[in-house]
């Protein structure tokens, strides 16, 4: 049986429901979810703007990357979780700007992006990841 640990990075929000923030199995590293949500006083933050959301989001699912010995040059896989269409554009260009910089073996992670409802009113963005380390 593959060894597994719970990530609770002190620099990312810690789950307010029963699943850990990220898990690492072996080699792999899965990030759960991660929503806008300053890490130090658990509020959700940039309420309506969905670009600074975005980043918000990023810096979580790299906290938790980074418990886990990852970094972004190691995922294989995000998932995008919008609520709108409208917000794909903005998301779009602060997600580009944000893994262009963190990759620096030029390849981006795939990924998928789907319109849904997220679990807080003022969350417009969620991201999960998968990474795999060498």
């Amino acid at each position: 049986m593959t060894q597994r640990s719970a990530l609770t990075p002190p620099d990312a929000p810690a789950p307010g429901l029963p699943f850990s923030a990220g898990v690492r199995a072996g080699n792999t590293v899965q990030v759960s979810g991660q929503g806008p949500t300053d890490p130090v006083t658990g509020e959700f933050v940039h309420q309506g703007d969905v670009k600074a959301q975005t980043l918000r989001v990023l810096e979580n699912v790299e906290a938790v990357l980074s418990a886990g010995g990852a970094t972004f040059d190691d995922v294989i896989m995000l998932r995008v979780y919008l609520t709108t269409r409208d917000h794909f554009g903005a998301m779009n260009e602060a997600y580009a700007e944000y893994l262009t910089a963190r990759c620096e073996s030029g390849v981006l992670p795939s990924r998928t992006t789907v319109m849904v409802g997220l679990p807080h009113p003022d969350m417009l963005v969620e991201i999960d990841a998968l990474a795999v380390v060498a």
